[in-house]
């Protein structure tokens, strides 16, 4: 008998995972227990194949592979590897592993290694439990190598596996990398320097960026609401190390990382079409795995033309904007996600996009401009900090050959406001201003007199909910952060104000 440590893959946390191997008599056979999947079931042929074409004798007797503790389900090619290894030990062609080591990998029929997903949720099981060492496929080696304290030990093929175990040809590990998360070296196809007229707007996303805030663009055909969306992310600040392992972890696991870059260095910006399912939004799946809401996480989901979303796919946004997880229920199994990303939405105000336009006349009844109107709920648009009005731009305003303030500028800006941020929230579990909590509400923006009552007479006239007054509270006290005020004043929660959605 023979044990090797690997891991599962649970939505996306690793479950450290004991492979035995026992042979014994009897008449040859393979069998693998401990809940596999189909996946794994057919890893027996790869690894006999791979086995025997690497030059190693497969045994010919009965060969039991188990996956411990048999409770979880296993599912997908990383345990070709490691059930390979545990057949070579207990065959005595290698020697019993004199430390804790994890074993990942897909093995091809010729012995060669292939590149699987979720290493970095591996990886950091592995830091947990305090194993230094990875044995995986070369692709996946910087990927393993950038969760601090670990060595990832990359190799090509099962022959170079074994050399390495048996001392007679060493596997250097993957250099621990530097990694320079550095704006200036890259360029963005969208800059605010380009985008004519929209002060306004593009105001409303510099808030946006800087306290982390859901934003609604509602304007005509044609007035820059995608290119404002677009051009949001060139402004966001650069993404922390920290987070970009939050945001790399998701990605390793859904198998979009690559071997030229093994961790996410920009923050996310996601554009799902109209027609997405509520499943690939959310997330979902007999065996969950994230949807569109998580691979935004830290960064941008983009909702072009958000009406002709699907009723279903909109209401489930409403706790992942709320509480910044989802929560994923299935017979497999209970997975939570994180989704804490900035909801960027934009619509048209009718069907035919021109009503309150003043130069196009608008085609649509009372009766349509009402139901279109009424797609989007009122409890999703309350979730919405800002709400912009994005008009048509005037023919004068783009012939202007001038340009107007670029990202770079206005991302300084940003970043000076989330550097306040990160001091202000230094003993807490949170990055931006959306996130705080009633009690941090009441802690971090405090009001004078005046400011109190204009925030009164807002949610009056308005008739807001108890939620739009704390979003308003949070809106006002990013704007005094963009402008290095402790205390909100009156202006502050006049501006906050201007960008809540209107009672007709």
């Amino acid at each position: 008998m023979s044990k090797i440590i690997t891991s599962a893959i649970i939505g996306l946390e690793g479950a450290l995972v004991e492979v035995e191997s026992d042979i014994a008599n009897g008449l040859p056979g393979f069998a693998i227990v401990g809940l596999p999947d189909a996946s794994i079931k057919e890893s027996k042929e790869r690894v006999r194949s791979a086995i025997k074409n690497s030059g190693f004798k497969f045994p010919p007797s009965k060969t039991t592979i188990n996956l411990a503790p048999a409770d979880i389900k296993k599912e997908g090619p990383l345990y070709d590897l490691p059930i390979a290894v545990s057949i070579l030990v207990s065959n005595g062609v290698l020697p019993e592993p004199k430390e804790e080591i994890m074993f990942l990998g897909e093995l091809a029929l010729d012995g060669n290694l292939r590149k699987v997903n979720g290493v970095i949720s591996c990886a950091l099981l592995a830091k947990e439990k305090g194993i230094k060492k990875i044995i995986l496929p070369q692709e996946n080696a910087e990927e393993a190598a950038i969760v601090p304290g670990i060595e990832a030990y990359g190799a090509d093929s099962l022959r170079q596996v074994v050399a390495h175990l048996r001392g007679e040809k060493e596997i250097l590990p993957a250099e621990e990398h530097v990694f320079n998360f550095d704006y200036e070296s890259e360029s963005y196809d969208y800059d605010f320097a380009y985008v004519k007229g929209q002060e306004q707007a593009k105001y409303a996303l510099e808030v946006a960026a800087a306290g982390g805030h859901n934003v609604l663009l509602l304007g005509p055909p044609g007035s820059g609401k995608s290119m404002l969306a677009h051009a949001l992310p060139s402004i966001l600040p650069k993404i922390t190390f920290k987070e970009s392992l939050e945001v790399s972890k998701i990605y390793s696991v859904c198998g979009y990382l690559s071997g030229t870059r093994p961790i996410v260095m920009r923050r996310p910006f996601r554009s799902p079409h109209h027609t997405a399912s509520a499943v690939s939004l959310i997330g979902g799946g007999s065996n969950p795995r994230p949807g569109e809401i998580s691979l935004a996480h830290r960064g941008v989901l983009f909702m072009d033309e958000l009406p002709e979303f699907g009723r279903a796919v909109l209401e489930s946004l409403r706790q992942p904007l709320e509480d910044g997880i989802v929560t994923v229920s299935r017979i497999a199994g209970i997975s939570q996600f994180p989704a804490r990303f900035i909801l960027l939405a934009a619509q048209n105000p009718c069907p035919c996009g021109y009503y309150g336009d003043n130069m196009h006349p608008c085609k649509c009844s009372p009766a349509q401009i009402l139901k279109y109107s009424k797609k989007v709920s009122g409890p999703l648009l309350d979730r919405i900090d800002l709400h912009v009005e994005v008009p048509a731009v005037p023919i004068e305003e783009l012939e202007k050959r001038v340009e107007g303030e670029s990202s770079k500028t206005v991302r300084q800006r940003v970043e000076k406001c989330r550097k306040i941020q990160e001091e202000r929230f230094q003993n807490e579990n949170i990055f931006t201003n959306s996130e705080m909590n009633s009690r941090q509400i009441l802690e971090h923006c405090v009001l004078d007199n005046e400011a109190n009552q204009k925030l009164k007479d807002v949610c009056n006239f308005y008739s807001l909910s108890a939620r739009s007054y704390y979003r308003l509270l949070k809106v006002s006290r990013t704007i005094a952060d963009l402008e290095g005020v402790e205390n909100i004043d009156k202006s502050h929660v006049a501006r906050a104000a201007q960008f809540r959605m209107k009672n007709n």
